[in-house]
């Protein structure tokens, strides 16, 4: 049984002129793990998600994918990123919105755009833009996308902010199937309300903090 962690972090830090925003930090997450993210505003939970999504660059410290060190060709291959914004083409209707995406990015097996715009609440908008959705809309129409990606490695920035109930349950259901389906799945969250109820790994920034 292959024991490398699909995501390993080596002494990682980031400093923003000449200032520590964290680390050095380490954690190994193995596929089917799940590593939350806590911290207060300011504590660099955003900046180390752009860091692992390869959006931003380390102080120093090492990243490793499935164990290869994080080229920019394995990020490509092992990382969705969903962050605040939702990353939608406006003009384009939500269906070709997917199929853009997975023309560019591939697309996990068995999995269709239409089928995710199903699983997300938004069968009958296919055709609809992306600039006429409601911000919930776009949340969810992004979150179809993050569901089509091959990538194994989930990186999310406070997934469960903004949204009901219904919204939160639904992003629960997916974290859960990609764990069981060997995913592994890295979130930020801030206030108690923002976790995840899925076991999982803590990491809390504010902890770091002089460590």
């Amino acid at each position: 049984m292959n024991q490398t962690p699909l995501l390993a972090a080596d002494a990682l830090c980031f400093e923003r002129q000449g200032q520590a925003v964290f680390g050095p930090l380490g954690f190994s997450l193995p596929a089917g793990g799940l590593l939350q993210v806590s911290g207060s505003n300011g504590s660099g939970k955003t900046t180390l998600l752009r860091v692992l999504a390869g959006l931003a660059r380390p102080s120093s410290g090492e990243l490793f994918f499935d164990g290869q060190p994080a080229s920019s060709d394995a990020r490509s291959r092992y990382v969705a990123y969903l962050g605040h914004l939702p990353g939608l083409k406006a003009e384009l209707g939500c269906l070709h919105n997917l199929q853009a995406a997975c023309g560019l990015l591939g697309r996990r097996a068995r999995q269709t755009p239409a089928a995710a715009l199903g699983i997300v609440g938004l069968a009958g908008h296919e055709q609809v833009p992306a600039h006429s959705l409601s911000a919930g809309q776009r949340r969810r129409l992004a979150l179809a996308r993050l569901w089509l990606s091959p990538a194994p490695v989930w990186l999310l920035d406070e997934p469960y902010a903004n949204l009901d109930s219904e919204g939160m349950d639904l992003v629960q259901r997916m974290l859960a199937a990609h764990l069981r389906s060997n995913g592994a799945a890295v979130l930020t969250c801030h206030g108690q309300f923002n976790g995840t109820a899925l076991p999982h790994q803590q990491l809390d920034l504010d902890a770091q903090v002089g460590a």
